[in-house]
C-alpha cells in the first residue's frame, strides 16, 4: 500500500519536465524562507509566553490578595453580629425569663440586624441569624424581615452543622448571581455549635477585580472551589479542561501554573475562604504574536514562490506546448452535444492521438443518444399504460350508479348527476393526458362526490378544506379519484353507520410542497396488509420498482407510480391505517411544476 502511494506521488514528476522544474525551483526558493520564518515565529512565541506568564503570576497574586480583603470585610460584618451586646443578652436569657423580656431582647437583636444590613453596603442582599438552641431564625433583607420559630435546621445550614464546618460559601440555588456566606457560632466552653450567621451577597461585588484580570475577550477568569471547578464566572464560554481540573484537585500548592495541551491555567488560593481565583489563557493568545511575524515571512515566501513558478513555467512552456494543445482539444469535446473543435492539423504522434480521440468521442455521443431515446420511449409507454387503466374503471362505476338513480330519484336530482357526469366526461376527454392543475382535479372530485352523495343520501358526510394558496400546483390527471374510490370500495361500503370522508389540501411555499390528505372512517386495514402496502409504496418512491394493479381495479399503487414518474422520488404517496378506525392517504407533490393549463 505504501509503495503504491509512493508511486502515485512520484509519477507526475517522472512524466513531466515542467513539473520537475517547477518543484525544484519552488523548493530552492521557499525552503530558506520557511526555515527563517519558523525560527522567528518560535522566538516571538517564546518571548510572548515568558511575558504572559510573568504578568499573569503577578496579577493573579494581587487579585487573590484583594479578593481575600473583600471576603475579610464580609467576615467583619459577621463578627460584628457575633460580638454584639444584643445577641449576647438574648443568648443569656433562661427559659424562666418572662415573655415580655424575651420579646424586648428579640426586638433588640432584630434592630441590630437591621442596622447591620443597612450599613453593610449594596452588595449585601440579606442577613440571617439562626439560633439552634432557641430554635429561632432571624431574617432581614430587602423583601422581608421576620423572626421565625424553626424545629429543624433550615435549608442552607445543613452542610455547616452536619459536617461541623466553621465556614461555608454556597451558591444560591435559585439565583446564580448570589451566594450565601455562613459562619458557625460556637460556645466557648465546649465549642458546640449554637447557631450560625449568614450573609446573602452579590457575586457582582467581585466583578471589578475579575474584569481587571480579564484584559482580553478570549481569556476567562473565575472563582472556583478547592478543586478548581467554577463557582462564579463572568464569561462561561471558556471552561477548564478535565486535565487541568484533575491537576488543580491534586495540587497542594497555594499558587502556581498548570500547562495543558490547549491552555495555561494560573491559580491562587483566596486566603481563609477555601476558594481559588483561576485564570485560563488559551494557547492561541501566545501564538498570535508569532503569527504576526509569520505573516511577513509568508508574504516574502509567497513572492519568491510566484517568481519561481513563473520562471519554471516559462522554461517548461516550449517543451509542453504540444501536450497542452492536445489537452485543450480534449476539453472542447462534449459527449452529449456536438461541438465543433478546431484541430491542430499536426501529422506527428500528437496529431494521430487528436484524430483518434475525436473519432472515439463521436461514437460515444451516438451511443448515448440511442440509449437515451430508448429509455425515454420506455417511460412514455409506461405512463400511457398506467392512464389507460383508469378510464374503463371510471366509466363502468359511474354508468351503473346513474342507471339506478333514473328510476328512484327526482328529475332535478337526476339532472344534477347527469350534469356532473357530463363535466367529468369533459374533463376526461379534453384535459391533457399528462399534468393538470390541482384545482381542476379537485373540481373533478367535487363532481364525483356529488354523485356519491346522491347515491348514499344523508349517510355520507364529505368535507373539502384548502389551507393556503395552491397556486400553480399540477398533478397527474385522475390521480385523486382512484384514492377516493378505494375509500368507498374497501373502507366505507362494508362499514355500518355514518360514513365520513375528508380531503385537506395544505400548501407550504417555503418547502415548495403541496400535501393532500384523504381520510375516511371506514374499516381500515389489517396490519399485515398495511405493511405490505407501505412496502410497495416505498419501493415506488425509491424509483426502483413499478407495480401494476390487476383486473379493473385502479388502486393506490398505479396513482403513486404516476406521481413518481412525473415528479421523481422526492414526491409520492404514503398510507396510514388502523383496523376498525379508518385510513389516511397522504399525497405529496411540488407547488409549481409547469403543467398544461385546462
Amino acid at each position: 500500500m505504501f509503495r503504491e502511494f509512493y508511486r502515485r506521488l512520484i509519477d507526475p514528476f517522472k512524466r513531466s519536465i515542467r513539473n520537475k522544474l517547477i518543484l525544484t525551483m519552488t523548493f530552492v526558493a521557499v525552503l530558506p524562507v520557511i526555515v527563517m520564518t519558523a525560527v522567528a515565529a518560535e522566538n516571538a512565541r517564546s518571548s510572548m509566553e515568558a511575558e504572559i506568564m510573568d504578568t499573569n503570576r503577578v496579577n493573579i497574586n494581587w487579585a487573590s490578595a484583594y479578593l481575600a480583603e473583600q471576603f475579610a470585610r464580609m467576615n467583619n460584618i459577621i463578627y460584628s453580629i457575633q460580638i454584639s451586646d444584643e445577641l449576647h443578652q438574648y443568648l443569656a436569657l433562661t427559659q424562666e425569663a418572662p415573655a415580655s423580656i424575651r420579646f424586648d431582647e428579640q426586638k433588640a437583636v432584630f434592630n441590630m440586624l437591621n442596622s447591620v444590613y443597612y450599613s453593610a453596603g449594596n452588595y449585601v442582599f440579606g442577613v440571617e441569624l439562626y439560633l439552634k438552641e432557641q430554635e429561632t431564625l432571624f431574617t432581614f433583607n430587602s423583601m422581608e424581615s421576620r423572626i421565625k420559630a424553626v424545629n429543624d435546621i433550615p435549608e442552607g445550614y445543613h452542610e455547616l452543622f452536619t459536617q461541623r464546618k466553621d465556614f461555608t460559601i454556597i451558591n444560591d440555588p435559585k439565583d446564580p448571581s448570589k451566594f450565601h456566606m455562613t459562619r458557625s457560632m460556637n460556645r466557648f466552653e465546649d465549642q458546640a455549635q449554637v447557631g450560625a450567621i449568614s450573609l446573602e451577597i452579590k457575586w457582582a461585588e467581585f466583578n471589578q477585580t475579575l474584569e481587571l484580570l480579564d484584559s482580553r475577550g478570549d481569556y476567562t477568569v473565575y472563582i472556583g472551589d478547592h478543586s478548581g471547578r467554577p463557582v462564579y464566572q463572568l464569561n462561561a464560554s471558556i471552561q477548564p479542561s478535565n486535565e487541568a481540573l484533575m491537576q488543580l484537585t491534586d495540587t497542594k500548592d497555594h499558587t502556581g501554573l498548570i500547562r495543558t495541551a490547549n491552555e495555561y491555567v494560573f491559580y491562587h488560593d483566596i486566603e481563609d475562604t477555601g476558594l481559588r481565583v483561576v485564570k485560563i489563557v488559551p494557547n492561541h493568545v501566545i501564538n498570535e504574536s508569532a503569527m504576526e511575524t509569520m505573516k511577513y515571512g509568508l508574504v516574502v515566501g509567497g513572492v519568491a514562490t510566484v517568481v519561481s513558478v513563473a520562471l519554471a513555467a516559462l522554461v517548461a512552456w516550449r517543451t509542453s506546448k504540444p501536450i497542452v494543445r492536445l489537452a485543450n482539444s480534449m476539453k472542447g469535446i462534449q459527449l452529449i452535444k456536438d461541438r465543433k473543435v478546431e484541430r491542430s492539423g499536426r501529422v506527428d504522434e500528437i496529431g494521430l492521438l487528436e484524430k483518434n480521440l475525436h473519432g472515439m468521442a463521436s461514437r460515444i455521443r451516438e451511443h448515448i443518444r440511442d440509449n437515451y431515446m430508448m429509455n425515454l420511449e420506455k417511460q412514455t409507454a409506461e405512463l400511457k399504460a398506467l392512464q389507460s387503466q383508469i378510464h374503463p374503471h371510471f366509466l363502468q362505476n359511474t354508468l351503473q350508479m346513474i342507471g339506478g338513480m333514473v328510476y328512484s330519484q327526482k328529475p332535478a336530482d337526476s339532472y344534477k348527476v347527469i350534469r356532473a357526469l357530463s363535466e367529468m366526461f369533459r374533463y376526461i376527454v379534453r384535459a391533457p393526458d399528462g399534468l393538470v392543475p390541482l384545482q381542476s382535479e379537485l373540481d373533478q372530485l367535487e363532481h364525483y362526490m356529488l354523485i356519491q352523495k346522491q347515491r348514499f343520501a344523508s349517510r355520507l358526510e364529505y368535507k373539502l378544506e384548502i389551507v393556503g394558496e395552491i397556486g400553480d400546483g399540477y398533478i397527474p390527471k385522475l390521480s385523486l379519484q382512484p384514492i377516493v374510490e378505494n375509500a368507498f370500495l374497501h373502507g366505507l361500503e362494508n362499514k355500518p353507520g355514518e360514513w365520513r370522508l375528508g380531503i385537506e389540501v395544505t400548501a407550504d411555499p417555503e418547502l415548495g410542497l403541496l400535501t393532500i390528505q384523504i381520510c375516511d372512517n371506514g374499516m381500515g386495514m389489517e396490519p399485515e396488509k398495511l405493511v405490505e402496502m407501505q412496502s410497495k409504496l416505498e419501493r415506488i418512491t425509491r424509483h426502483t420498482d413499478r407495480i401494476w394493479s390487476s383486473g379493473t381495479s385502479i388502486g393506490l399503487l398505479n396513482a403513486a407510480s404516476r406521481i413518481v414518474m412525473h415528479f421523481g422520488p422526492d414526491y409520492g404517496m404514503r398510507i396510514e391505517s388502523k383496523l376498525g378506525q379508518g385510513t389516511k392517504v397522504i399525497v405529496c407533490i411540488p407547488c409549481t411544476t409547469g403543467g398544461e393549463s385546462f
